[in-house]
C-alpha cells in the first residue's frame, strides 16, 4: 500500500521567542499569541490536535485528550526568512545567515543590473511592497524604469506594472538579477512583484514569482526523489527549492487555493511526500502588521482542516508547521525568530504524544525519510519511534 506524507507550512505561524531572539531584535514575539488577542481567533480543530499543548504555548486553552502529537522545534540555522527556514525543515543548517541590505544594494550591484536590463532603477532602499508601488508606480510607469528594493530578508525585489513590463519580461529580469547575485551578494530569493491599476489605486497581481538560491546541501526532497517516491510542491514550494528534488509541482492563489489543491492532492494515488505551503499568512497579514486579519486566516484554515482529515487514509501521515514566526503586533514587519509548531496526526500516530522541544526544524525531514525507510542524509534526528504506536 502507498504511504504519503502531507506536510503543512503555516507560513510564519511561529509560537514564541527563541532563546537567542534578542539578537535578531525579536525580544517578545509570538505570532500565534498575538493572534489569539484578536476575536476572529478560533481554532478548535487545532485545539483537538494538540496545538496549545505544545510546551511553551499558553495563550488558549489546552486540550484535555488531544488527539495528536504534537511538539516544538528551535530553528539552529543563522536567519529567520523562508528560504533558511524551509531548508532546515528539509534537512539544511544554514550556519552563516544570508546577505541582507539595510541601505539597499550597492551601487555597483544596481549599475551592473541597470547595464544587464537596459532600464534604469528606482527607489532602492528596504520597503513595503504596498507602500513601494504607491510611492515609485506613477514614476515607473512613466518612466519604464524598474522599482528594486528589499526587506530585513535577503531579497532582491522588483516590481513592475504588467501594462509597462509583462510578467514574462519581468522574470527575465528576475534571472538576470539571480545569476548576479552570488557568492557575496547571494540573496535568497530574487522576487518578481507585478502589479496592474492605476495611480494611485495600484494593486500587486498573483503573478508573483520567487527565483531562489539552489539549495547548497542534500535535501530530504533529494532523497526521497532519488529513491523513487513522489515529491509533491504545492504553492511556492518549488520556487524555494529551485526545483530540486520535486517531481511534480502546482503553483497556488493563496490559501484557499493552497488547501484546494492539498484536498486534491488526498484524492489521488502516489506514493510520498505532498509539501504545502500558505502563504497569505505571512504576505498578506504578518508584514502587514494585521492581527485581525491574520486571526481570520487561521480560523479559515482551521475551518477547513476536517476537510484534510477526512481525505487521510490509513497509511497517511498530516504534519502542520510553520518556518518561522511574523508578529503582527510588535513595530516590526518583518520576520520574527521564532520556536515553530509541529502537529502530526494519523490512524498510526500516538494520541496526545508530547514530543517536546527539538533543537531542529530538521527533525522534521528526519522523521519523514524514516518513516519512507530511507536512510538520512540530512542534519537532525526522527522523533518517529515517539510519534507511531
Amino acid at each position: 500500500m502507498n504511504k504519503r506524507v502531507f506536510l503543512i507550512v503555516l507560513d510564519s505561524c511561529g509560537i514564541g521567542e527563541e532563546p537567542d531572539a534578542a539578537e535578531y531584535g525579536d525580544e517578545g514575539s509570538n505570532t500565534l499569541a498575538a493572534c489569539a488577542t484578536s476575536p476572529y481567533f478560533h481554532m478548535p480543530n487545532m485545539q483537538r490536535l494538540g496545538l496549545f499543548n505544545i510546551d511553551g504555548v499558553d495563550c488558549w486553552p489546552e486540550e484535555s485528550t488531544p488527539s495528536g502529537a504534537y511538539g516544538r522545534l528551535q530553528e539552529v540555522s543563522k536567519g529567520k526568512d523562508t528560504t533558511i527556514g524551509h531548508w532546515e525543515i528539509s534537512g539544511i543548517y544554514s550556519p552563516k545567515p544570508l546577505p541582507t541590505y539595510p541601505n539597499g544594494f550597492p551601487e555597483d550591484v544596481i549599475r551592473e543590473f541597470e547595464e544587464k536590463t537596459g532600464r534604469r532603477v528606482l527607489c532602492n532602499k528596504p520597503y513595503s511592497g504596498t507602500d513601494v508601488i504607491r510611492d515609485y508606480g506613477k514614476e515607473h510607469v512613466e518612466t519604464g524604469a524598474l522599482i528594486v528594493y528589499t526587506s530585513a530578508d535577503s531579497v532582491f525585489q522588483i516590481a513592475a506594472h504588467e501594462s509597462v513590463v509583462p510578467p514574462e519580461e519581468l522574470y527575465r529580469y528576475c534571472r538576470i538579477a539571480r545569476e548576479m547575485l552570488q557568492g557575496e551578494h547571494g540573496v535568497g530569493r530574487v522576487i518578481a512583484r507585478p502589479f496592474t491599476g492605476e495611480f494611485p489605486n495600484f494593486t500587486r497581481t498573483s503573478n508573483r514569482h520567487d527565483f531562489s538560491m539552489q539549495p547548497p546541501a542534500v535535501t530530504m526532497l533529494d532523497q526521497l526523489s532519488e529513491r523513487g517516491f513522489d515529491v509533491i510542491a504545492v504553492g511556492k514550494i518549488n520556487d524555494i527549492f529551485v526545483g530540486k528534488g520535486i517531481t511534480e509541482a502546482i503553483g497556488t492563489k493563496n490559501n484557499a487555493d493552497g488547501i484546494e489543491r492539498t484536498l486534491s492532492y488526498l484524492q489521488k494515488e502516489f506514493n510520498g511526500l505532498c509539501f504545502v505551503n500558505l502563504v497569505d499568512f505571512d504576505m498578506l497579514y504578518g508584514h502587514r502588521n494585521d492581527v485581525d486579519g491574520y486571526a481570520k486566516a487561521l480560523a479559515y484554515f482551521d475551518e477547513r482542516l476536517p476537510e484534510i482529515l477526512a481525505g487521510l487514509r490509513d497509511e497517511d501521515l498530516l504534519m502542520i508547521t510553520a518556518d518561522h514566526g511574523c508578529d503582527p503586533s510588535t513595530p516590526s514587519t518583518d520576520h520574527s525568530r521564532e520556536y515553530i509548531p509541529w502537529v502530526i496526526t494519523g490512524k498510526q500516530v500516538k494520541a496526545g504524544a508530547n514530543l517536546g522541544t527539538k533543537p531542529t526544524f530538521a527533525n522534521i525531514g528526519a522523521t519523514i525519510l524514516e518513516y519512507f525507510g530511507v536512510e538520512p542524509r540530512i542534519t537532525g534526528k526522527s522523533s518517529l519511534n515517539e510519534i507511531l504506536h
